[in-house]
């Protein structure tokens, strides 16, 4: 009869495992989706006639090899290139993102953890002396005595209702945008440098600018002190010829302190100590390279802070599931066996061993409301991801449109200034001749070189305006980084650190696939 009974209980139990690996096939809550967003089928800079584009952008064509990681190359410019290729190594905010990453990576095996029961070990030692004077008397007789104890517990909750695969389905999608934060700071720190670098060079060009105009300020000084000398120039002339050109050293010297700005900024960049590192002058380049924007469609994957926005909404939505489990009971299997015995050279025998197994079903009855205001606060996260998706998506559009603008604007302005500088030379031209002929005072000649200087500074204001902005719309382009390099469901797991150096393509898992991996 016993053996009857202990057969019926082992079928018993196994129908009640098999109940519950079925169950763990069903999970609560909603199912994930990409929010929609809309977007438009063009951007409207690219709808501009043609009659008023000008350069710095175009139409992503047909088997266009458009942005790729390492897009400064686009500017062929060796010494940016060294210093780009510095940051992944060097650059501390970097590594300090890149340590929040593997935060949340390792958060995603904490939570992988709940799938596979717990088992513990509390082996103890035990000395005992019962009271002799007790209720019931001890079967032994009173006196000190020791207890040995080896015992192995097992604990698990079956993940009936989803709950451990939203936390996983949850942690995965938090670790694969923080992979994505990743790339934003990275991007951005590149794309801070490649503005910094040409502003830099921007000052060298206007320092040269300077330095060239108080090289003729000194002749003109020269010639203007001899015709004081041969009386035909008034001492007022030489005055202003004196003024003029201190002045214009002055602005010289004025560059210096922004330029050493620049390179220490730059220094911080790259990760190297602002009093041990320089820049050697070099003037600004250009115009800017051609920049393919693409389609308004393709930023959606692009961009590494969209792609972080969309996967804190996927983990948003597991935490509503994970909410809605608690509306069902919790289901626990637990076992435990060992050996006890008062004697240690009988702790190992038959009669010593000790075993338990049981499920326990826990239902919530009452809580004042408390799971449905975590459900509730679940709800309202999901809603606010959703908004700053969208909201990310829109910020998106309106800075690739602002830079595209820029871009055609600026080509449109140099083109006007290069004619003002040039109107500007013939007018220093004349005002000079006709100041040596004595039709007319230095003053003159003083006005027509200042306007000659001014427009030429803001000619190389221009082009460093053009080529930020085309850093800027390479950033806001997402600098060729893609969706597709966002790391797998295998990857988070892992416990390399290679993917600081960059995420090898790898297809990224939905919320959904990671779950059937799992099952």
């Amino acid at each position: 009869m016993n053996g009857i009974t202990t057969a019926r209980n082992g079928w018993v139990g196994l129908g009640l495992i098999g109940t519950v690996v079925f169950l763990s096939g069903c999970a609560v809550g909603p199912k994930y989706a990409r929010p929609v967003v809309p977007t438009p089928a063009d951007y409207k800079e690219q709808t501009v006639p043609s009659g008023t584009a000008a350069g710095g952008w175009k139409t992503a064509q047909p088997k266009d090899q458009g942005l790729r990681g390492k897009w400064w190359e686009l500017f062929n410019d060796t010494q940016l290139n060294a210093l780009e290729e510095r940051v992944d190594v060097s650059n501390q905010s970097l590594k300090a993102v890149e340590a929040q990453f593997r935060q949340a990576r390792a958060l995603v095996r904490s939570s992988r953890a709940g799938y596979y029961p717990t088992i513990t070990a509390g082996p103890s030692i035990t000395a005992l002396h019962p009271s002799a004077n007790q209720s019931l008397r001890p079967s032994v007789s009173a006196g000190t005595f020791a207890e040995y104890v080896l015992p192995a517990d097992l604990s698990y909750e079956a993940d009936v209702w989803g709950r451990v695969r939203r936390t996983v389905e949850a942690s995965g999608a938090s670790a694969q945008a923080s992979a994505a934060d990743l790339e934003t700071a990275r991007l951005s720190i590149h794309a801070e440098l490649a503005a910094d670098y040409f502003t830099l060079r921007a000052l060298d060009a206007e320092r040269q600018l300077l330095d060239s105009t108080v090289a003729a300020y000194v002749k003109a000084l020269e010639l203007t002190k001899n015709r004081h000398d041969s009386g035909i120039a008034s001492g007022a002339d030489v005055a202003q010829a004196e003024t003029q050109l201190e002045t214009t050293r002055a602005q010289a010297v004025d560059v210096g302190p922004q330029r050493a700005q620049f390179e220490h900024a730059i220094a911080l960049l790259t990760g190297q100590a602002a009093s041990a590192f320089s820049i050697s002058p070099l003037p600004i380049g250009g115009p800017p390279p051609e920049i393919p924007a693409g389609v308004p469609s393709e930023l959606l994957e692009r961009r590494p802070d969209i792609a972080a926005a969309e996967r804190r909404v996927a983990a948003a939505n597991a935490q509503v599931g994970i909410a809605k489990t608690a509306y069902f009971p919790a289901l626990t299997l637990a076992a435990s066996t060992g050996f006890e015995s008062t004697r240690l050279a009988s702790l190992f025998t038959g009669p010593s061993g000790l075993w338990s197994f049981g499920p326990s079903l826990v239902q919530t009855l009452f809580d004042g409301g408390r799971r449905r205001a975590l459900s509730d606060q679940a709800q309202a996260a999901y809603d606010a991801t959703v908004a700053t998706y969208r909201e990310n998506v829109l910020t998106a559009f309106q800075e690739v449109e602002d830079n595209l603008a820029a871009l055609r604007i600026l080509a449109e302005e140099a083109q006007v200034q290069d004619t003002a500088v040039n109107s500007a030379e013939r007018s220093l031209e004349v005002s000079t001749n006709r100041y040596n002929g004595g039709v007319v005072t230095y003053l003159e000649v003083v006005s027509a070189q200042s306007t000659l200087l001014a427009n030429k500074r803001t000619a190389v204001d221009i082009l460093r305006r053009r080529m930020t902005a085309s850093v800027l719309l390479i950033k806001a382009l997402g600098g060729g980084w893609d969706a597709a390099n966002l790391p797998a469901a295998k990857d988070l797991i892992s416990r390399s650190t290679s993917e600081f150096d960059g995420f090898s393509p790898a297809p990224t898992k939905s919320v959904n696939e990671t779950t059937d991996e799992h099952r």
